[in-house]
């Protein structure tokens, strides 16, 4: 046959997603510029543009075409073009992925670091003067949610050694689940502290110690959120008998991401709450 498959590759048919993505993405972080800069007027000053309208849209398109896309690959695995060789690049993918990502952390916790070590306050002839901040008690609110985290990463570790080790699909399902409620109790948790913190007077800008402090634990909440429903879609696939133990590719590499996130947190808790509030002037 002309169109045989002699190989183990999966050579993917031209698609959509890729260019659908960009656009939705371009449309969702313009329109967060718009929504937070207070509005603005584009072609020439013709076009006013405010509020968060562009960037729902934007949203709207990206969740779309990541349910669609990975649709997609969820079907290419269920009809059998995920081989052996295929699953190898996708694990290579993703370990790529999360260095990038740690990489990405890495320069949040060295701008904190630099504002703690070398303040601005310190140098020749400067003016600026560290704001006096209300010190949140690290062993309270942020000691609870690490806790959290920590639960969850043994509820996702079980479910995994249920399903790599011949385990009932119940316990999968069971702890794929428990990693869910606790992910989405993280995250209630930290847009109450948030919003605590904000009571007490601290500002999304106005100083480097608030910028770092609501970036590096702002996006780590994003990741939270995107793990959640990256555990809560393996949870769906659990309980429809989509993995086995020789091969459940999606399952594994959301288990590497939810860790990820855990050890994220890990280092935010010591060097953000128990470090880098202590350097601040202000009282608890």
């Amino acid at each position: 046959m002309a169109h045989a498959k002699n190989h183990d590759y999966h050579i993917l048919a031209p698609s959509t997603w890729p260019l659908l993505g960009a656009l939705a993405g371009v449309v969702m972080l313009f329109g967060a510029v718009v929504w937070m800069s207070g509005g603005m007027t584009i072609f020439f000053q013709t076009i006013p543009l405010s509020g968060p309208w562009l960037f729902l849209m934007g949203f709207v398109g990206v969740l779309y075409v990541m349910f669609g896309w990975w649709a997609d690959v969820v079907a290419e695995s269920r009809i059998g073009d995920h081989t052996p060789v295929v699953r190898i690049g996708l694990r290579y993918g993703f370990i790529l992925f999360i260095m990038s990502e740690v990489m990405f952390f890495a320069a949040w916790f060295w701008a904190f670091f630099k504002d703690g070590i070398y303040p601005m306050s310190e140098y020749f002839g400067t003016e600026y003067v560290r704001p006096e901040i209300y010190h949140v008690d690290a062993f309270h609110l942020p000691l609870i949610n690490t806790l959290i985290l920590l639960l969850s990463g043994c509820a996702v570790t079980w479910a995994h050694h249920a399903l790599v080790h011949g385990g009932q699909r119940k316990d999968v399902i069971n702890g794929l689940a428990i990693a869910v409620v606790l992910g989405v109790l993280f995250t209630c948790l930290q847009a109450y502290e948030y919003s605590y913190l904000l009571y007490q007077g601290w500002e999304f800008g106005g100083d480097t110690f608030f910028s770092a402090f609501f970036m590096a634990t702002g996006f780590h909440g994003a990741h939270v959120i995107i793990g959640t429903i990256f555990l809560f879609v393996c949870l769906l696939r659990a309980m429809k008998g989509h993995f086995s133990a020789e091969k459940h590719i999606g399952f594994e590499a959301a288990a590497w991401y939810w860790h990820f996130v855990d050890v994220v947190w890990l280092f935010l808790f010591f060097a953000v709450y128990i470090w880098g509030v202590a350097q601040m002037p202000g009282a608890h």
